[in-house]
C-alpha cells in the first residue's frame, strides 16, 4: 500500500499533511501567531524587530520545474523504496517463518505476523507526529534524520537471532524512520509545483507500483543466494540512497529578507493551540469519515502479509507467488491513473462513493481468496484488489480536502493516518493466530473481506451528511449577511436624523 499522495502543502499553523493535495493556495502566505509565514520556508517571512513588528514578505512561488524535477525524483525513490519494501513483506514473512520457526511453536504465524504489521501500522501512527516536526523544523531535516533512522533500524534487524527483537528493529525504528522520511517527501511537492502537481503526484506514487513489482523478485533471488540476513543489509543501499535524497529538500525563500532570517537562525515554533488542532473533529462528515476508514482496514492488509504464506500452503512451490504482488503493484498504479481522473469529474463530497465502491470490491476479493482452486483465479482476484486498492488511495486527499478545506487539510490527514494505525497493525496477527489455530487461512481471509463492507457502509451517510452541513452554514452566512445589513441601514438612518437637526441651527443662525 501506498498512502496518500497528493494533499495540498500545508495550510496554516497545523502540521503537514502525509502527503501534498492540489492546493490552490499553496503560494499564500500564512499567518501564524502573527507572523507571516511563507510556502516552503523554514522561518517567518520577515520578522521585526524587539518591538515586534512584522513586514509582510512576498510569498514565493513555486517554480514549477528547475530543481523542482530533482526534488521530484527523490520523492519518487522515497515513496517506492518505503512502500515496496513494506509491500513485499510477504517474501520476507515466508522466509521469517524459515529461519526462525520450529515445530514445537503453535503460534509462529502469529508471532512472525506482528513484524510486518508493526511496521505497516507505525508508518501511520507516527503521522501526526510528523506533521508536526516537518512544520517546525522544515521539510529537509526531518526526511534525513528519517532516513537515517530506518537506515540503522534495517541493519540492526539483520543481526538478530530471534524473532523478538525484529519487533523493536524493523516494527518499530524501521518503521518510524520510513514515516519521518515518507511525509516531508509528500510535503515537498506542494511547494516546488502548482500548475503541474498532478503530473508530479502521479510520477511520485508511480515509485510505489514500480518498486512493489520489482523488489518481490527481487527479494526471492537474494534471499535464497545469500539469505534473510544479507538480503536486509542489501536494502540498506535503499535506505542510504534516501538519506542522501531528503538534502535535495531545499527550501524555497521569497526574497533576501527570508535568506537573512534563515541564516540568522530565527526559527519561531507555532502555538501549541495551533500545532495541536482539534477543531477539525466538529465538522461531522469528517468525523463520520475519520472513523469509517479505520473501521474498513481491519482486514486491509492482510493478504500483503499472509498471501505468500497462504500460496506456499495450498500450491507448494509449484507456483510463483511473487507474480500476486505484482499483479497487486501494477493494477494498483493504473487505477490511481484512472479513478484520479474519474474523480475530477465528480462533484464535493460524492468522491466518498468511489470509496465505498472499491472497499465493497476490496472486501469481496479478499472473501474470494480461498475459493480459488487454481493459481489463474489467484492473479484475477489480485488484479481486481490491486485496481480498486488504487482507486481507494488516489481520492483520500481529495476528499479531505472537499470535507474540512484546504486551512485544515494538512491536520485532518495526520488524524486520519493515525487512526489508520490501529486496524492496520491488528489485522494480519490476528489472522496468523486463525492459521495457527485452525491451521488454514481461509477463515482469516473470508473475515478479513468483512470490515471493507462494514466500512464502506457508514461511509454512505457522508455525502448527505455534508450537504446537510453546507446547507446550514450557508443558512448562517445569509442570516448574518441580514442582521449586518439591517444594522447598516440603521445605523444611517440614526445618522441622517442626527445630521438634519444640525443643519437646521445652522441656518438660524
Amino acid at each position: 500500500m501506498a498512502p496518500v499522495s497528493e494533499q495540498p502543502a500545508p495550510q496554516g499553523a497545523g502540521g503537514p499533511a502525509a502527503a501534498p493535495l492540489p492546493c490552490a493556495a499553496a503560494a499564500e502566505p500564512r499567518q501564524e501567531n502573527g507572523e507571516q509565514r511563507c510556502p516552503g520556508s523554514d522561518s517567518p517571512a520577515a520578522a521585526g524587530g524587539a518591538g515586534g513588528s512584522v513586514e509582510v514578505a512576498a510569498a514565493a512561488e513555486p517554480p514549477d520545474g528547475g530543481w523542482g524535477w530533482v526534488v521530484m525524483l527523490a520523492a519518487m525513490w522515497c515513496n517506492g523504496s518505503v512502500f515496496g519494501i513494506q509491500n513485499s513483506c510477504g517474501v520476507l514473512f515466508v522466509s521469517m517463518l524459515q529461519l526462525f520457526g520450529s515445530a514445537e511453536d503453535k503460534q509462529l504465524a502469529f508471532k512472525t505476523a506482528w513484524v510486518s504489521s508493526l511496521s505497516m501500522g507505525m508508518i501511520f501512527f507516527c503521522s501526526p507526529i510528523v506533521s508536526i516536526f516537518t512544520d517546525l523544523f522544515g521539510c529537509r531535516k526531518v526526511a534525513v534524520i528519517g532516513a537515517a533512522v530506518g537506515f540503522v533500524g534495517l541493519l540492526s534487524s539483520s543481526f538478530v537471532s530471534t524473532i523478538e527483537p525484529l519487533y523493536f528493529t524493523y516494527g518499530i525504528l524501521f518503521a518510524c524512520g520510513c514515516s519521518f522520511a515518507y511525509q516531508p517527501s509528500l510535503v515537498i511537492l506542494g511547494y516546488y509545483f502548482k500548475k503541474r502537481l498532478g503530473l508530479v503526484n502521479g510520477i511520485v506514487t508511480a515509485g510505489s507500483s514500480l518498486f512493489t513489482v520489482s523488489l518481490p523478485f527481487l527479494l526471492r533471488v537474494l534471499i535464497d543466494s545469500v539469505g534473510l540476513y544479507n538480503t536486509l543489509r542489501v536494502l540498506c543501499i535503499l535506505m542510504f540512497v534516501l538519506f542522501l535524497a531528503g538534502f535535495s529538500y531545499k527550501p524555497l525563500v521569497s526574497n533576501a529578507k527570508d535568506k537573512e532570517e534563515g541564516k540568522k537562525g530565527k526559527f519561531r515554533f507555532s502555538p501549541k493551540k495551533k500545532i495541536f488542532n482539534f477543531s477539525v473533529f466538529k465538522v461531522t462528515s469528517y468525523r463520520i469519515w475519520a472513523f469509517g476508514i479505520p473501521a474498513a482496514l481491519f482486514g486491509y492488509f492482510v493478504p500483503y502479509v499472509h498471501l505468500m504464506k497462504h500460496v506456499k500452503d495450498k500450491f507448494g512451490d509449484s507456483v510463483p507467488e511473487e507474480v500476486l504482488l505484482l499483479c497487486l503493484g501494477i493494477t494498483s498504479g493504473i487505477g490511481r491513473l484512472i479513478f484520479g481522473r474519474v474523480a475530477d469529474y465528480i462533484p464535493g463530497a460524492k468522491k466518498v462513493y468511489l470509496q465505498v465502491t472499491s472497499f465493497f470490491f476490496i472486501g469481496l476479493m479478499s472473501m474470494m481468496i480461498p475459493l480459488c482452486r487454481v493459481f489463474g483465479g489467484l492473479i484475477a482476484v489480485c488484479l481486481f484488489m490491486g485496481l480498486f486498492d488504487g482507486c481507494f488511495i488516489c481520492i483520500m486527499a481529495p476528499i479531505a480536502f472537499e470535507l474540512v478545506g484546504a486551512q485544515d487539510v494538512s491536520q485532518a490527514i495526520g488524524f486520519l493516518l493515525g487512526l489508520m494505525s490501529i486496524p492496520m497493525t491488528v489485522g494480519p496477527p490476528i489472522a496468523g493466530l486463525l492459521r495457527d489455530r485452525l491451521g488454514t487461512y481461509d477463515v482469516a481471509f473470508y473475515l478479513a473481506g468483512v470490515p471493507p463492507l462494514i466500512g464502506g457502509a457508514i461511509l454512505c451517510f457522508i455525502p448527505w451528511v455534508h450537504e446537510r452541513q453546507k446547507l446550514k452554514e450557508k443558512a448562517k452566512t445569509v442570516d448574518g449577511e441580514t442582521t449586518e445589513k439591517m444594522l447598516e441601514n440603521e445605523s444611517t438612518f440614526v445618522s441622517d436624523t442626527a445630521e438634519k437637526p444640525a443643519k437646521e441651527v445652522e441656518s438660524g443662525f
